[in-house]
């Protein structure tokens, strides 16, 4: 493993990594390590121009598929547009999750009514967006009680996956925007995050992680794959 990132797979038109969480797809400051893409130029020097084909919000971690040419960009870019993708990810939400899996059908839409302004929420005018939900594991910590979900979303909305499972009762660890109290995001981004609030965070980042993408591209079959962050996996371990 380089200083920059995890490599999962490369080859002459693909560079498919493992995005750390708390680390932005796109810049935000000038520093070049502070986000992917500036971190894959440094990575493949002037050898080529990388292209981000998916991105992933600042605290999920995981698989982030990268062309290294405009024709590779192009190319995968339908792909993901047509959702002729598998995203397979893994969550751990608060409470224990009743069914053994379900699907989650909410349309998402603005959140007009919060003071976070990137806040979406389910709305009856929103888009269509669905989410599958599996039970891989309910456990309990410090008197607490948690599961560990496999999930696959079938639409591509922002925040879906955070949102539905909101939505459904059992909002992620560590999510500051839609774990119930959206100050703990303002607080976060202006530096005034307590240590109250970060032990009712529980984690330092959301408990996210995008682990597999499947897809078929120039006639063949591609699958992904990458674990959780010990952050994540040591959260498990009860």
């Amino acid at each position: 493993m380089n200083s920059l990132f995890q490599v999962v797979h490369e080859d002459e038109n693909l560079l498919v990594v493992h995005k750390p969480a708390d680390l932005v797809c796109h810049p935000t400051k000038g520093d070049e390590y502070s986000s992917l893409i500036s971190r894959a130029r440094l990575y493949l020097q002037a050898a080529s121009e990388p292209h981000l084909v998916n991105r992933l919000d600042r605290e999920t971690s995981g698989l982030v598929v990268i062309a290294k040419n405009v024709l590779t960009a192009r190319e995968l870019g339908k792909i993901w547009e047509t959702r002729a993708i598998t995203k397979e990810y893994r969550a751990i939400v608060h409470g224990h999750v009743a069914a053994e899996q379900g699907m989650i059908d909410a349309p998402l839409g603005k959140d007009e009514a919060s003071i976070v302004a990137i806040k979406d929420c389910v709305r009856a005018d929103g888009t269509p967006a669905q989410t599958e939900f599996f039970v891989e594991k309910r456990f309990a910590r410090k008197g607490a009680s948690f599961t560990l979900l496999r999930l696959l979303p079938r639409s591509g909305r922002k925040h879906q996956i955070r949102i539905h499972l909101a939505h459904l009762g059992h909002p992620i660890v560590g999510d500051k925007i839609y774990g119930g109290d959206a100050d703990l995001y303002l607080a976060l981004v202006e530096g005034r995050l307590t240590e109250e609030q970060r032990a009712r965070l529980i984690l330092p980042t959301h408990a996210l992680h995008a682990g597999r993408l499947q897809f078929h591209w120039r006639e063949q079959d591609w699958d992904f794959s990458t674990p959780p962050e010990p952050l994540f996996t040591d959260f498990l371990q009860t």
